[in-house]
């Protein structure tokens, strides 16, 4: 980390989200899956281990960046970039030639929409690993995605499923999101400037930890 981005404080990485995922902490099946769905040719499931196991694997220091103003920094992750993930899928699924979007699903039901060239990032990675340890499943287990240059909104804990779209999908945070989400562009929501929601996530993030951490019950 050379330098916070506009509007961010440094804070632990924990459990953190939209109030309705809180209390949902899904059991991880002993094989688990990614199922490889939306506008391809041959739909079909891939064990989470093949994915784990593909070409290019590393270990990767980054940031995880909250809409809500903190920041988790210098986080060790160990995982699959997502481009080689795809360029493996591309010939099993064959995705439409228009697919514009890529759509990650946790098994807790949260899904996120990336534009499918900003998942290509080389630094876009499904992780399986933290500080060298295996993911538990308060931090995201069995797979994450891991993408540095958005907010965290983007990166979808427990991901079971995998959809190429042709069109932007808003999932559960509707206008709260932004298709790209963009640490570099603050783009914090398609409403509002970056700058303005700084203020307003600052004042209602005491509020919004609260209530989360009463309902998710483990904090």
């Amino acid at each position: 980390m050379d330098q916070l981005p506009p509007g961010q404080a440094i804070a632990p990485l924990r459990r953190f989200g939209l109030t309705q995922f809180a209390g949902v902490l899904p059991t991880v099946p002993a094989h688990p899956v990614v199922t490889v769905t939306g506008a391809v040719r041959r739909p079909t499931q891939f064990d989470v281990a093949t994915i784990s196991g593909l070409p290019g694997r590393r270990e990767q220091l980054s940031d995880l960046h909250c809409v809500t103003t903190w920041s988790a920094t210098e986080l060790k992750w160990g995982g699959v970039p997502f481009r080689e993930a795809h360029e493996w899928l591309t010939g099993k699924v064959k995705p439409h030639p228009r697919c514009a979007w890529v759509v990650f699903v946790g098994l807790d039901g949260y899904r996120s929409c990336l534009r499918l060239d900003d998942a290509l990032a080389e630094d876009v990675l499904l992780v399986d690993s933290l500080d060298g340890r295996p993911l538990t499943v308060e931090l995201g287990a069995p797979l994450r995605l891991v993408a540095p240059a958005h907010y965290g909104y983007k990166s979808v804990r427990h991901v079971c499923a995998v959809e190429y779209r042709l069109k932007y999908d808003a999932g559960p945070g509707g206008w709260k999101g932004h298709p790209r989400g963009r640490v570099a562009h603050e783009e914090r929501s398609r409403l509002l400037p970056g700058w303005l929601w700084r203020s307003v996530w600052r004042r209602a993030l005491p509020l919004a930890r609260r209530r989360y951490e009463a309902i998710d019950g483990r904090s």
